[in-house]
């Protein structure tokens, strides 16, 4: 059986879960700026959990390849008492700090995080694998060439799966030996790959179950879905719905998911499907 231990509790990954995407930022591609005060935050979290999500992922740095480039400060003053915000009136086991920042990271684990999800897996920014093994909590590592702002000039790969599985054994490594015992690896879709490549990777996902660690996926109304469809990605929640049946049958663990109702009911489907 395949569990993750979030300070004590343990999460069972032999089925699939999601987490929920709660961003605390002004231009995140899709939601930015939707979290203006307290009262929205708290009921974004309710309607989550309501609907079954086991994770919340708190982030305040935005991604996105355009994204502004924020302080460790800025970023703090956003995920700090939104997590205090959570934790005072939620008892989540599975509450995730997103972030690649040590400083961010650690103050996140004092404030009740007990997961970190790390775009960079741990290359932006020193001693975050040392902070996560410290803390004994999960850590969620991603697939990603260079940083979020340079990140779209560097999608040249000579054979992309193979060179992704040889970054997530070299990263898996090195956060073993920091004492990280509970690994789950993202591959990273819209980071440092075009429409093309995320498409490849999503046929390709399964290959990445060779590492044997839970695979987080977090195609929540990306570009790629779309731009293939020619829509927005306030349209798009029907082309993440089939993208996430790809996933769950490609192996994913974990939907990383904008609508989580709407991942739950795919998850549903899908567990029938397998017990026939």
């Amino acid at each position: 059986m395949a569990t993750i231990n979030c300070t004590g509790t343990l999460i069972d990954l032999s089925t699939p879960h999601t987490m929920g995407i709660v961003n605390c930022t002004p231009d995140s591609f899709y939601d930015g700026g939707k979290l203006k005060n307290d009262a929205a935050i708290l009921n974004q979290v309710e309607t989550m959990l309501d609907a079954g999500a086991t994770f919340i992922d708190v982030g305040g740095y935005s991604s996105r390849p355009d994204g502004t480039d924020i302080s460790v400060e800025e970023e703090l003053s956003r995920v700090i008492p939104v997590l205090d915000l959570i934790t005072a009136r939620f008892d989540i086991k599975g509450l995730s700090c997103d972030s690649f920042r040590e400083s961010v990271i650690e103050k996140a684990i004092n404030h009740g995080a007990t997961i970190v999800n790390d775009i960079s897996a741990g290359l932006l920014s020193e001693n975050t694998l040392q902070t996560v093994g410290k803390a004994k909590i999960p850590y969620i590592m991603m697939h990603m060439r260079g940083t979020p702002h340079t990140m779209k000039t560097m999608t040249d790969y000579e054979n992309m799966v193979v060179e992704i599985n040889r970054y997530f054994s070299e990263r898996v490594a090195a956060a073993r030996a920091c004492g990280i015992d509970d690994l789950i690896i993202d591959p990273g879709f819209g980071f440092a790959k075009s429409t093309q490549q995320n498409f490849e990777l999503l046929s390709d996902l399964d290959l990445l179950k060779a590492h044997r660690l839970p695979i987080l996926a977090g195609i929540s109304r990306k570009s790629m879905i779309y731009k293939t469809l020619d829509s927005t990605a306030q349209e798009s929640l029907n082309g993440t719905t089939a993208l996430n049946m790809v996933c769950l049958m490609k192996g994913a663990k974990i939907l990383r998911v904008h609508d989580v109702k709407e991942a739950m009911e795919t998850i549903a489907l899908y567990n029938q499907l397998t017990v026939n």
